[in-house]
């Protein structure tokens, strides 16, 4: 028993040791290999610390080789410029040099020319005093009888010279006239929309249509007495029309009757509140259109109360016209024609968006729309020039300046276009044809046509019916019916055309 458990012990004893001294060994191999890795590890980043440095080296030569090269070629510039300037100061001192011997050979012409001009003035006065002696006549006399005695033997001749003359002048001055406008017109052509008293919205549904009535009418009643405008609610599907003569009324009311059908809640209290917000909308609206006005015309210097007050004619018509729209176009023409002319196409074109600046408040106010807006600029401190050149387009003031003209002439294109204004395009075609009927109802014409807008007719007679004399007639009578018959601003010309075209053929 005691043998076997000394043998355990021995044996357990030596595993141990042989254990303890195969672990030390493999320890041990492991550090040398982990060393030996190490040492590897060691070398590589050696060898590519070396590698870069290398490289960093020839780098650092390659950007001195290239900087020292970069140096010689900007030396090489440098002398080049150099030179060149060298050379122009020379040629400089040479011309300068030059000059100066100009300026002393213009000296001396200068004074051998006024000693010659004195001499030939003296030479003058001598022959004069001479003449003056022998005739026992001054020179003023002299001239006198010599002028009177030409008058009186060319006096027709000058009559008629003088008529060739006015007759041409006045020609050339209506040709210019047309160029003037019709450069202006083309230049800006611009379309127009005639607006109405009512406004037709649609509607998602008819139910709606229920629910803006609302019970026993109050919401109608409510949103009317809110806006001022009137809510015509038919059998025609899918619609509902606001109706107002006032622009601006017509759409505040717009704005809330769309929130309110897309919001669905209509009642009383309801109304009131969209109403309220969309003045306020329509108010910085107004704001914003009379901004984007003078900013897209250019025009400075204006004060923003007077400002607002353009915007407010973008809700402003004139017989269907947006006041603003038409403004806009007058001022835009306004400064064509003056710059054509040479004349002063600032004054004119701030005079021509101001000139209808009183109807913005006209119903509110007592008054001309002139008178208004004269007044209304007066008290924003506008020029008086400004003033002057917009107060004569409606005759009430006498034009006291080139500018004034021409913004009566500008407002006059802008509300004669066909279709600016309402019922103006049925009127125009109307009248057109009545000019037209008026020619033809004469015996002899053979064609008529009604051209430039209705202001000229140009009638074809036949040259076997009517003489010259007939036909100056026929011109008369026309015209004389046209006063008679028909209504109409500014003049209509009449142009009756007489020719003969023979015609043979060569066969």
């Amino acid at each position: 028993m005691d043998a076997n458990l000394i043998r355990l012990v021995v044996g357990l004893a030596a595993g141990l040791l042989a254990g303890w001294g195969l672990r030390h060994f493999v320890g041990i191999r492991r550090a040398d290999s982990l060393e030996k890795r190490l040492q590897d590890k060691e070398r590589e980043a050696k060898e590519k610390t070396d590698e870069i440095i290398l490289a960093a080296k020839q780098k650092g030569v390659d950007i001195i080789t290239e900087a020292r090269q970069e140096e010689k070629e900007l030396r090489r510039q440098i002398v080049r410029t150099e030179e060149r300037l060298m050379e122009r100061d020379n040629q400089l001192q040479r011309l300068a040099k030059n000059l100066e011997i100009r300026q002393r050979d213009l000296e001396k012409q200068t004074v051998h020319i006024d000693s010659l001009q004195k001499e030939t003035q003296d030479i003058r006065d001598n022959q004069v005093k001479e003449l003056e002696v022998i005739s026992k006549l001054s020179a003023k006399e002299a001239k006198e009888r010599l002028l009177k005695d030409v008058e009186e033997h060319y006096q027709k001749d000058i009559y008629t010279r003088l008529k060739e003359l006015e007759e041409e002048g006045k020609y050339l001055l209506e040709e210019k006239a047309k160029n003037i406008m019709g450069l202006a017109m083309q230049r800006l052509a611009s379309m127009h929309t005639s607006e109405v008293t009512s406004y037709t919205m649609d509607i998602p549904s008819d139910d709606i249509k229920g629910k803006i009535i609302g019970k026993e009418g109050r919401n109608i009643r409510a949103f009317e007495r809110a806006t001022g405008v009137e809510v015509v609610i038919d059998e025609t599907p899918g619609v509902v029309t606001l109706s107002s003569f006032n622009p601006i009324r017509r759409e505040i009311a717009r704005v809330s009757m769309e929130r309110l059908i897309k919001d669905g809640r209509i009642q009383p209290a309801r109304i009131e509140a969209e109403v309220d917000k969309a003045r306020k909308e329509v108010a910085e609206e107004i704001v914003k259109a009379g901004q984007d006005t003078v900013y897209q015309l250019g025009i400075v210097g204006l004060h923003p109360d007077l400002v607002k007050i353009i915007g407010r004619l973008k809700y402003r018509t004139s017989y269907g016209q947006n006041v603003l729209d038409h403004s806009t176009e007058v001022a835009r023409l306004a400064e064509i024609i003056a710059t054509e002319l040479h004349a002063d196409s600032a004054i004119a074109k701030k005079a021509g968006l101001l000139h209808d600046i009183g109807k913005a408040v006209d119903r509110e106010v007592q008054g001309t729309h002139v008178e208004i807006g004269k007044r209304i600029l007066e008290k924003y401190n506008v020029d008086e020039e400004v003033i002057k050149a917009m107060q004569s387009h409606h005759g009430e003031y006498e034009p006291e300046s080139v500018e004034a003209l021409i913004v009566e002439a500008a407002d006059a294109i802008s509300a004669s276009r066909p279709g600016a204004r309402k019922g103006s395009i049925e009127e125009f075609l109307h009248r057109l044809e009545e000019l037209e009927a008026i020619a033809n109802s004469y015996p002899g014409v053979q064609k008529s046509y009604a051209i430039q807008a209705g202001r000229e007719v140009r009638i074809f007679v036949n040259p076997e019916d009517l003489d010259d004399l007939k036909t100056k007639m026929l011109a008369r009578n026309v015209a004389d019916k046209i006063e008679e018959k028909l209504k109409y601003p500014g003049e209509i010309k009449v142009v009756v055309i007489r020719e003969n075209r023979i015609i043979e053929y060569a066969r």
